[in-house]
């Protein structure tokens, strides 16, 4: 069965580096079989959180909300791609990750997280650790940590100098591992409703 994820990206810069991440991420996890979609927060522009989907009557959420919908419970796993913003996460990814709560619930959720400096995001990928755990996924071990992302991956997401030589090395584990927690997470709601 083919796994269905989500790349989910939150910039809203005008230059934006991490597109480059979600496009490699998009582009290799096809490579691997995946059914692999990006969803650009920019490009879907949903307003600052009032009203969650779920507040909305049935029928009645705007088009882009309920389309957005639709694609997260149609989803095997999902793929959070940060930046980090003052040791914190995206305003633009953590909007859009608010607008839901019971659509995240059972299924995996892996973290791929980008800076223009050293510290490639980390503190930013440990803050959504607990964010998505909350929201009701399982956040898988493995995470990818991109930095500095100018001198790791070219404008079209390829891989370039010592540090995309890191990230395609890293990535088959990374990769792997979601695949394993997405396979079990299907198969167990397949055998057993969950709980709530």
């Amino acid at each position: 069965m083919t796994d269905r994820l989500l790349v989910l990206y939150g910039s809203y810069r005008a230059d934006r580096m991490g597109i480059r991440l979600a496009d490699f991420l998009v582009r290799e996890l096809r490579a691997r079989g995946a059914d692999a979609e990006l969803i650009d927060a920019k490009a879907i522009g949903l307003p600052m959180l009032d009203r969650m989907y779920k507040e909305y009557p049935k029928g009645t959420a705007p088009a882009p909300l309920e389309a957005l919908a639709q694609k997260i419970r149609a989803a095997d796993a999902f793929v959070f791609v940060t930046g980090e913003y003052n040791w914190g996460v995206q305003p633009g990814l953590k909007n859009l990750t608010d607008h839901f709560l019971e659509e995240w619930f059972w299924r995996p959720a892996a973290i791929a997280s980008y800076s223009a400096g050293r510290f490639s995001g980390v503190r930013s990928a440990f803050a959504w650790h607990g964010i998505l755990s909350e929201m009701g996924m399982v956040v898988i071990s493995s995470t990818l940590a991109v930095g500095p992302i100018a001198q790791t991956l070219g404008p079209d997401g390829t891989p370039t100098g010592d540090g995309g030589a890191a990230l395609a090395r890293a990535f088959p584990r990374f990769a792997d591992d979601l695949a394993w927690w997405t396979e079990a997470a299907r198969a167990q709601r397949a055998r057993k409703a969950p709980p709530y």
